[in-house]
């Protein structure tokens, strides 16, 4: 399990590689990016700025404790909505990045697919497939933002499990979102991929995690997004090479014909 765990962080680390196999495409998938990071940096500063209004507003109950239980609640209250906001931005950027970036990313994958080896889809996903799969990882993302800024009310433990259940949870549909390119282009839907992928969960935990870590690195999101784009296509081909062997392993052999009867 931890091996099969850092060899997905190696997936991610072969992406970066991808840089000095391809720096071109790889720097094509760096404009998008850039875009993305700038208007999420622009939305989290006004976040930041309006932070201490916000969470002064949504606890008006404790304006007549006594000191600093005011202040705590309020620190508390605006370190949850933060942190909500962190894992909300970091998979709106990919969502994001991935509809404006659609053509830059499938050159990426495509380039990926060449030194794999084995056929390349000779069509990408679609740019209104892109934009529906980017739809609802939003959606997800605001429920997954929700679920991690309940949690960081649990008194003693939130404060430590809901950054650490942020990123696990994010990683993992960061790694999702980001394999399901070369799945679509080969026509195969959801349940299939997940099928697939199933017997590679810990691999999917490790990309996901390291993407996500990568992403809260300061313009790291910038660099690494076209790099994640790369290791999640050497992920998904491994997975889907993995499942072509063993379908062929499992596949009886042919039964020999019976020998002719030659007449006596």
């Amino acid at each position: 399990m931890v091996g099969r765990f850092f060899s997905g962080v190696g997936m991610l680390l072969r992406g970066f590689g991808f840089w000095g196999r391809r720096p071109g495409v790889m720097m094509l998938g760096v404009i998008p990016a850039a875009i993305v990071f700038v208007l999420i940096v622009a939305g989290l500063s006004a976040l930041a700025v309006n932070l201490a209004g916000i969470a002064d507003w949504m606890t008006p109950f404790a304006d007549d404790w006594v000191d600093p239980w005011p202040m705590v609640v309020q620190v508390l209250v605006g370190a949850v909505l933060f942190g909500g906001a962190v894992v909300f931005a970091a998979l709106t950027f990919t969502a994001l990045t991935l509809i404006v970036g659609d053509p830059f990313y499938e050159r990426i994958w495509r380039a990926v697919e060449g030194t794999v080896g084995g056929p390349v889809p000779e069509q990408g996903t679609g740019f209104w497939r892109t934009v529906r799969d980017g739809i609802g990882l939003i959606g997800l993302a605001l429920v997954t933002a929700i679920g991690v800024g309940l949690i960081g009310f649990i008194p003693v433990v939130g404060a430590v499990l809901a950054p650490a259940l942020g990123v696990v949870l994010s990683g993992r549909l960061l790694a999702m979102e980001l394999t399901s390119r070369p799945f679509e282009a080969r026509g195969m839907d959801g349940p299939r991929r997940r099928a697939i992928l199933r017997g590679h969960r810990a691999q999917l935990f490790g990309f996901g995690i390291a993407t996500q870590l990568c992403f809260m690195i300061p313009f790291g999101a910038i660099i690494a997004m076209p790099a994640a784009v790369a290791g999640s296509t050497f992920l998904a081909r491994s997975a889907l090479d993995a499942a072509a062997a063993a379908a062929t392993a499992a596949t009886p052999p042919s039964q020999p014909l019976p020998p002719a009867q030659v007449p006596s």
